[in-house]
């Protein structure tokens, strides 16, 4: 109970803190090159996810981050639980956005900060709405931005890696960028198994060579999510995969 306190009692602080360098940041020259500027931007939350991380008492580790080219990219990662996006904040040295659903635009300053990341918001509701969100990612990967994306569409609790849709995968087609494969254990031992109370735990990060932009474009998208998932399934520590 102690963890989850100071937590919030941090994040809240934390993003009060946080608003001068968000209003900084907006003003940054707009001719600046995508990856300095990304680099700017990334520094604060990285700062919030690695501080987030000591409070958990956790230790993440991370491996293959060489694999990661220069340029922009999609990371796809499985979803275990609330603690991903921190975790890989905190861990993954290539600024990045991700994508998130539209509820959270509601949040304030959280999505403010999400907006200058890049990050796309999707609304699974709206079918329409969905799509112009996909193309907009799309459009950040063209503009040199990169994303992460958890294509199981939901967290697996530390379950088995449920089957990928291949919406997040047509941003990589549709862009021609490389896609990242990230394998990630632990986090839902932070916080989903434990009655929603914060505990320590180990988290691995394994970051898998890139799939070649080439292969991306060309292949059938519904076969290139069946063959990433294969690719951070046999990457975890011990395989979940679901039947």
């Amino acid at each position: 109970m102690l963890r989850l306190f100071i937590f919030f009692l941090y994040m809240g602080g934390y993003l009060t803190y946080s608003l001068p360098a968000l209003s900084r940041i907006k003003k940054l020259d707009p001719s600046m090159p995508v990856e300095e500027r990304d680099k700017i931007i990334h520094n604060v939350p990285q700062k919030w996810s690695r501080t987030v991380m000591k409070i958990s008492g956790s230790i993440v580790n991370v491996s293959g981050q060489e694999y990661i080219p220069d340029g922009p990219v999609v990371m796809v990662c499985n979803h275990e639980g609330d603690f991903d996006i921190p975790a890989l904040l905190a861990s993954i040295e290539k600024p990045f956005g991700f994508i998130s659903k539209v509820e959270v635009k509601k949040a304030p300053i959280i999505s403010s900060w999400m907006k200058v990341m890049n990050c796309v918001f999707i609304d699974r509701r709206n079918r329409q709405s969905a799509i112009n969100s996909l193309r907009e990612g799309a459009e950040f990967l063209r503009q040199g931005h990169s994303l992460v994306i958890f294509p199981e569409g939901t967290r697996s609790k530390g379950g088995p890696v449920a089957p990928f849709k291949v919406g997040g995968f047509r941003l990589a087609q549709d862009a021609c960028v490389p896609i990242v494969p990230i394998s990630i254990k632990g986090t839902a031992d932070v916080f989903e198994k434990n009655g929603r109370l914060i505990k320590p735990a180990r988290i691995d990060i394994r970051v898998c060579p890139p799939v070649n932009p080439k292969i991306v474009k060309e292949k059938d998208a519904k076969l290139l999510a069946h063959d990433v998932r294969e690719i951070i399934c046999s990457s975890l520590p011990e395989k979940r995969i679901a039947s």
